[in-house]
């Protein structure tokens, strides 16, 4: 509870200073940015997760059933309404890959009969980790498709840069840069944050949410 309130204080200290978190050429407009802190940690006590709070210290978004690599993982808002759920494919292929759907899709070892249901629903994103096999672009995460295409020349959107050291965006079709992962460097009360907390800035007409739900992959990815 302590860090909490710290964490929470320093978002509201750090808001309209964050101009020079902007990618390189985009020029700052009032409203055009949302800027998001997350702490990769839940805020409910025994498990693991992510906790996201805006420049006001209001909880927006949670991830609260992430234990080690699980096959489904479910992003909440602040009052625990689902928004994503996002499923780690189960077919054998070349790299990883992900679906991701709208709302709540159940729990991933729930009876056959109750799967088939779930997967009558169809995914709304599919999201495929990079691979440097062929070094096309070592600096690619990930590749971002709508609907459940996999074509890697229909990318609506391509994760770049480095998930480890929480530098990375997510850019588009017309090489516009519409989210990026940026460092928190700062010491409050005596603690780091170091990269369990961060930022997310989310370009306006780009939906945070599903920003972060692409970010909780770039963990499952890279962590």
């Amino acid at each position: 509870m302590f860090f909490s309130k710290l964490f929470s204080r320093s978002v509201h200290d750090d808001h309209g200073q964050h101009q020079e978190l902007l990618p390189a050429g985009v020029v700052r407009i009032q409203g055009t940015c949302k800027s998001l802190t997350v702490w990769r940690k839940s805020l409910i006590i025994s498990c693991n997760g992510f906790t996201v709070i805006d420049s006001n210290g209001n909880l927006v978004y949670r991830v609260d059933n992430y234990v080690g690599h699980p096959k489904e993982l479910i992003l909440m808002d602040g009052s625990g309404k689902s928004i994503f759920t996002t499923r780690r494919c189960k077919k054998l292929r070349l790299t990883e890959s992900w679906n991701v759907y709208e709302a709540e899709m159940g729990e991933g070892d729930q009876d056959a009969a109750s799967e088939s249901t779930r997967s009558s629903k169809k995914p709304v994103w599919c999201v495929k980790k990079g691979i440097n096999i062929f070094r096309g672009n070592s600096n690619v995460l990930a590749y971002v498709y709508k609907g459940s295409s996999s074509n890697k020349k229909c990318a609506k959107y391509v994760i770049e840069g480095s998930y480890a050291q929480r530098s990375c965006k997510v850019v588009d079709e017309a090489k516009r840069v519409v989210a990026e992962v940026k460092r928190k460097d700062a010491m409050i009360g005596g603690i780091s944050f170091g990269v369990e907390v961060f930022l997310l800035v989310v370009q306006s007409g780009f939906d945070p949410g599903f920003a972060m739900a692409l970010l909780v992959l770039l963990d499952q990815m890279f962590s």
